[in-house]
């Protein structure tokens, strides 16, 4: 199993200085020492603001991922690697899900699905339109309303 992209970023924030509000209403600003992929963190050079506004100066603390309400990331790890636009290559290969609408359409389009080109042959367009219909539940419809292929 993969990790997701919330704990891929956490892990490219190590490092950096960030904010985490504990679900207490405690907020920790330090240098993200390490993070694990259940959310557990260790922070360093930290200052802690207690619910009540009392200032804290702490050298290290491991927070358990369970009891965090939120992390404030730095605005450049917008830029980092996972937020790419994954192009048409990236997406060969995969099933674009069981959609039966628009979306599916879209993401069809997206995708690069213009493996139809102007030149292509019928056979190639023919079955282009087939897997098309199919992702799009038309086949579903055409067999209800009694339409043979």
């Amino acid at each position: 199993m993969s990790i997701g992209v919330p704990i891929k970023l956490l892990h490219e924030a190590q490092g950096h200085i960030i904010t985490i509000e504990l679900k207490t209403g405690s907020v920790y600003r330090g240098t993200l020492f390490e993070a694990e992929d259940n959310m557990n963190v260790q922070l360093k050079d930290i200052t802690m603001t207690a619910r009540d506004g009392r200032l804290t100066q702490l050298d290290q603390v491991y927070i358990r991922g369970s009891h965090i309400r939120f992390f404030i990331v730095p605005d450049m790890l917008k830029n980092a690697p996972m937020f790419k636009q994954q192009g048409a290559a990236s997406m060969k290969g995969k099933g674009i899900g069981l959609g039966r609408g628009k979306a599916t359409l879209e993401a069809v389009e997206e995708a690069g699905s213009a493996d139809v080109d102007v030149g292509a042959t019928e056979a190639r367009d023919e079955a282009a339109v087939a897997v098309a219909e199919i992702n799009l539940g038309y086949h579903h419809h055409q067999q209800r309303i009694g339409r043979q292929e």
